[in-house]
């Protein structure tokens, strides 16, 4: 069926994109957990579309259906993978799409990289100072954004993506991943990946967060974001907060190496900003005895390095 686009016509479907679901899951070998008598699955939610890969396929789906061929309104900061990936579905989908982008000063600049590219698969960028930005869920703060970017009647997408019909949507996650593994593992930026998959999981799997944020906020957001979901807490999930190498956009060289020996290893190009914080913390915990012999590792891999 295609997207309704109401006054504006219908527009392409989503199913005419061809995702490729359920993502596959490959086993790897890798001594740093075999040694441990554990076994690695990597579930390659990056393969599900060449533009809207892992888990911005599977929160960005249902919302660009809600939509229905209005203009998408969302938010991010300069290096925003969201931000990144709307732009992407607008212009495969042939709808409208304004990017709140976190810093005003960034308008008096050149564009970088990952702005570019929102830039010219169509997104309008609307720069918003940091401290409006920090109040953009009051309603009265974001209907006034809404209003500068001129997208009055727009759907709005919160910031990551992350809302109670993208956290539906990441249910399918943990579907799929039922009797493959004991341990389901992915980094989280806004955590509402993390609460579907948590919720889709057999009730002997386990679920654990590796956020990319400083912050500690996180438990208390994905606990949110499971109430408005599905009523409540769902699964059995936890996060390990050690693994942010400084916070988000953050790396060091030791991660840099890191991720760059795992891709010589595996031939897995590994994105920096979560995939290597995930895979980094996966390896420390079975290096610290976390994960009992006999275990089964699925690490999620939710993106890919943008060209």
């Amino acid at each position: 069926m295609p997207v309704s686009g109401g006054d504006n016509g219908p527009v392409t479907s989503l199913a005419a994109l061809h995702p490729r679901l359920p993502s596959p899951a490959q086993e790897i070998e890798d001594d740093r957990f075999t040694r441990h008598g554990i076994r690695l699955l990597l579930k390659r939610d990056d393969l599900i579309h060449p533009e809207l890969i892992g888990n911005k396929w599977r929160k960005l789906a249902p919302n660009l259906t809600a939509a229905a061929g209005r203009t998408v309104v969302t938010f991010g900061g300069a290096y925003s993978n969201h931000l990144r990936a709307t732009a992407a579905a607008g212009r495969l989908l042939g709808l409208p799409t304004v990017g709140a982008v976190r810093g005003q000063e960034l308008a008096d600049r050149p564009l970088n990289p990952s702005l570019a590219r929102c830039a010219a698969d169509g997104m309008r960028l609307h720069f918003v100072d940091r401290s409006t930005y920090r109040r953009k869920t009051e309603p009265e703060t974001l209907a006034a954004l809404v209003r500068a970017a001129d997208a009055e009647g727009a759907y709005v997408v919160p910031e990551g993506g992350s809302n109670a019909l993208a956290v539906r949507g990441c249910h399918a996650l943990g579907e799929e991943l039922r009797g493959h593994a004991d341990v389901v593992a992915l980094a989280c930026g806004t955590g509402g990946t993390l609460a579907g998959l948590a919720a889709g999981l057999a009730p002997d799997q386990r679920a654990l967060g590796i956020p990319v944020l400083r912050g500690g906020f996180l438990t208390a957001d994905i606990q949110t974001l499971q109430d408005r979901a599905f009523g409540g807490r769902r699964g059995s999930w936890r996060l390990d907060e050690r693994f942010h190498f400084g916070g988000y956009a953050r790396t060091t060289p030791v991660l840099d190496a890191f991720a760059e020996d795992f891709e010589d290893r595996h031939g897995l190009p590994v994105e920096r900003l979560y995939v290597a914080k995930l895979l980094y913390g996966l390896v420390a915990l079975a290096e610290e005895g976390a994960f009992a012999r006999g275990t089964t590792v699925a690490a999620v891999i939710t993106g890919r390095p943008f060209p």
